[in-house]
């Protein structure tokens, strides 16, 4: 994405619905030029084209993985190194799937003595190269599009465990608090990592406020800690503060001193 189709995804996601004649004036470009955007957008299933404009992308399908990946790369790394420095070295973890939680395993590779349950295959791969670290892959089902293990036995074998942080990413935040995905699977093995984690950190980025998904997973309440790139709405932040959540938020000069604060 260029800088013109990030800053349309924001509106969208701010407005629920804009037009082309209306994009075209505020970025001082065709209609034209702003139907290639919205084309280019809905194509990677990030916007739905409607007559005259443009809305939000569905709430039954998710966006595919591999654009997943290369989108809020920076903010995604961001909010990774925040996690990583509040885990300490020794501890035990739930890390599910999801590409920002792969970006908190990459950021978790320094640590000694960690104890990592995934049902994500790509997390188990970026941190076995750690030798100090004994990673326990979930058994299930392998989903071929992104590695992740969902299933029956996903969640059996998660509830054989009682750890000391479960990390988990989300696809939405609802306006109020609930907490959505696309995937009814991957949804029951979240909850089962919130029910086995004395401590719930959610790793998420600003898109994921006030997007549409489908599939209930709880409410922000049940967590800890929520980990962004950028303050939260104010209504999201009035539900934090209401249910003592604590809110971490991962802009660059929050991040300036974590070389001096190093892993308990």
């Amino acid at each position: 994405m260029n800088q013109r189709q990030q800053e349309i995804l924001v509106l969208v996601q701010q407005q629920g619905f804009v037009t082309i004649e209306d994009l075209a004036q505020s970025f001082s470009v065709t209609p034209q030029t702003i139907r290639r955007d919205i084309n280019d957008l809905c194509e990677q299933k990030l916007l739905t084209r409607y007559h005259g404009g443009a809305g939000p992308s569905s709430s039954v399908e998710n966006v595919e993985y591999a654009t997943r990946q290369i989108m809020h790369q920076e903010e995604k790394h961001r909010i990774a190194k925040l996690t990583a420095s509040r885990i300490p070295d020794r501890a035990s973890i739930f890390i599910n799937i999801g590409t920002t939680t792969e970006e908190v395993a990459k950021a978790l590779q320094n640590h000694t003595g960690l104890r990592i349950i995934t049902n994500n295959l790509n997390v188990a791969a970026i941190l076995r190269s750690n030798p100090g670290f004994e990673i326990i892959i979930a058994g299930g089902v392998v989903r071929q599009r992104d590695g992740g293990i969902t299933g029956e036995a996903t969640i059996d074998f998660i509830r054989q465990f009682k750890v000391d942080f479960g990390i988990i990413g989300i696809s939405s935040i609802d306006a109020d608090g609930t907490l959505l995905d696309f995937d009814y699977h991957e949804v029951r093995v979240a909850q089962a990592i919130i029910e086995n984690s004395r401590q719930v950190f959610l790793v998420a980025d600003h898109s994921k406020f006030d997007r549409c998904a489908m599939v209930r997973l709880g409410n922000i309440s049940q967590v800890d800690a929520l980990f962004t790139d950028q303050k939260p709405p104010a209504h999201i932040a009035t539900i934090l503060a209401e249910t003592n959540v604590v809110l971490h938020t991962a802009d660059p000069a929050s991040l300036e001193n974590l070389h001096q604060d190093e892993p308990v």
